[in-house]
């Protein structure tokens, strides 16, 4: 079995902080749902970072809400996140529908993506891995059982579910979209441990990564999360290749500066986009 690293980042929280709302004035949860609010939120969040991109949305819950899961979304204190389980059987996950991105929030976040972009800000969509979708429509220790006792047909919903996931990709791309940062916060070594994350990376995510750097544009780039960055380079799916930038750097400078040459990057985080690269060298993610 591999020893898969990993990462120490920044705690997760669902919605936008307090000490950003307030000034805005802005009704929860109805921010989180339309156009309008997630392009204030989406600047707000990038004036307060000091960054020059924007990311959206603000929560990991939009794609598996699109497929069916119940969501609580929150209010001005505590963003959207998983309610009830919406799947208890393996059949109610092998009968998640496609996601219809002409309607609800997913369709929102999109449009707010455009409207970013018109305006020529730099957006950066988040989107959440199978894991994590699939953690919001079930219970999580009833979704690792059957992983464990039904791995085929587990790697088939897996996959069914990645496929939506590159088509918001596909979406995204037309609105506009310059950065994917994808993240799977309910498939890393914390959650899974070392031989789930190990199948994982052989049974899925090796394969998404694949697909990922297909469905991106000529001018866009892939930040993936530095813990499933290190699921697929220790357990031998894929490897570095350092790019030299001439002297000290940012990580999400470097990424933007080499998108259309680079595909896939993940060595820092995308909540610490400043964090100066090691002795000036960007690592492009290379998948075997």
């Amino acid at each position: 079995m591999a020893k898969i690293r990993t990462y120490r980042c920044k705690p997760f929280s669902a919605g936008v902080s307090r000490e950003i709302t307030d000034p805005l004035g802005m009704e929860f949860p109805k921010a989180y749902t339309n156009r309008d609010d997630i392009v204030t939120l989406a600047l707000a969040v990038k004036e307060h970072e000091g960054v020059n991109f924007c990311v959206v949305p603000f929560d990991k819950t939009v794609e598996a809400e699109a497929m069916g899961a119940n969501i609580n979304l929150g209010d001005a204190n505590a963003g959207p996140r998983g309610a009830e389980p919406a799947c208890t059987t393996l059949e109610d996950l092998q009968n998640l529908p496609a996601i219809d991105f002409s309607q609800g929030r997913v369709r929102e976040v999109l449009e707010a993506c455009r409207i970013l972009a018109d305006r020529g800000e730099v957006v950066a969509l988040e989107v959440s891995g199978a894991w994590t979708v699939l953690s919001t429509l079930m219970e999580p220790r009833v979704l690792f059982r059957l992983y464990r006792k039904n791995r085929a047909e587990m790697v088939e919903v897996m996959h069914k579910v990645g496929e939506q996931l590159l088509a918001y990709v596909d979406q995204a791309r037309e609105c506009g979209v310059r950065i994917i940062t994808f993240a799977d916060s309910a498939g890393t070594v914390d959650i899974l441990g070392p031989k789930l994350t190990e199948q994982s990376a052989e049974d899925f995510t090796c394969w998404f990564a694949r697909e990922l750097s297909d469905h991106l544009g000529p001018d866009m780039i892939a930040q993936i999360c530095p813990k499933i960055t290190y699921a697929l380079i220790d357990t031998g799916h894929a490897e570095f290749k350092e790019h030299d930038m001439g002297g000290r750097i940012g990580f999400m400078e470097a990424a933007l500066k080499m998108s259309g040459t680079v595909k896939l990057v993940g060595q820092a985080c995308i909540k610490s986009p400043n964090l100066p690269l090691i002795h000036g060298k960007l690592r492009e993610i290379i998948i075997k």
